[in-house]
């Protein structure tokens, strides 16, 4: 593949291209974006355009940051912040299929894969090797812990805690136990997070107080378990659950 600024994409001034980056044709790069080593953005897509904010003021110096060797596909859209010398920003070795909206002041970690269509509202924080399937929507201000599985036409308006998977609206039907496996955790972390699944999910009271508490009880949890719980403190929207009634136990899913 050519590398560098092909026939007929746009580049404004003000953009930073980092080495091997390629920029295809059709594509439009506005001022304030920087995209990293080898990232590709393909036909179409119109990176760093202004937020879809009526309050927002064009003059405000914002803009978008693409990770090394993340790829956007056709028609992806994504707008810049909305505070001055801030970014949207896409992390290392992301996957934007067609179609993808990203809103201002969206932030991906590294290694996310977004499926066509999806979007996302203002101010989404999306966790690092999480997956998002086609047509799920994501409400502005929420989180998506990493490791996370988002089933496609999802709809979206809490947050999802960390290696969880969730379907339908805000319908958490498991751990993301393959996705777990994948990453070569060790079965006594994963069997630790199946436990506090179980805790945080299943007694009753407040989940943020449970959080707490289990993290406090104590001394030593693994890393994995650790940020499940620590996640509980953070946000400012409710949690995604389980159905009520369901017979969810964080068994066995799997993961694209």
């Amino acid at each position: 593949m050519a590398q560098g600024v092909h026939a007929t994409a746009i580049v404004e001034d003000g953009v930073q291209l980092g080495v091997g980056a390629v920029i295809h044709p059709g594509a439009i790069v506005r001022t304030g974006t920087v995209v990293g080593d080898a990232a590709i953005i393909h036909p179409y897509a119109v990176i760093g355009g202004e937020p879809q904010d009526l309050r927002f003021d064009p003059t405000t110096l914002s803009g978008v940051q693409i990770g090394a060797r993340s790829t956007l596909r056709e028609y992806v859209t994504v707008n810049r912040a909305t505070r001055p010398g801030q970014a949207t920003t896409i992390g290392q070795e992301c996957f934007l299929m067609a179609g993808v909206h990203l809103a201002h002041d969206v932030r991906l970690g590294d290694f996310v894969i977004l499926a066509n269509n999806v979007l996302l509202a203002g101010h989404v924080t999306v966790g690092e090797r999480t997956f998002i399937g086609g047509g799920a929507a994501v409400h502005q201000f929420c989180r998506v812990g990493e490791g996370a599985m988002v089933a496609g036409l999802a709809r979206i308006t809490l947050d999802v805690a960390p290696f969880t998977m969730v379907a339908e609206r805000d319908e958490v039907i498991g751990l993301n136990l393959v996705g777990l496996k994948r990453r070569a955790l060790p079965r006594t972390t994963i069997q630790e997070l199946k436990d506090l699944f179980r805790r945080v999910f299943y007694t009753p009271g407040n989940i943020r107080l449970i959080a707490a508490e289990t993290l406090a009880s104590q001394p030593v949890w693994a890393a994995e378990s650790r940020r499940f719980l620590e996640f509980f403190a953070g946000g400012k929207r409710g949690f995604s659950r389980p159905r009520r009634g369901a017979a969810t136990d964080g068994g066995e899913h799997a993961d694209p």
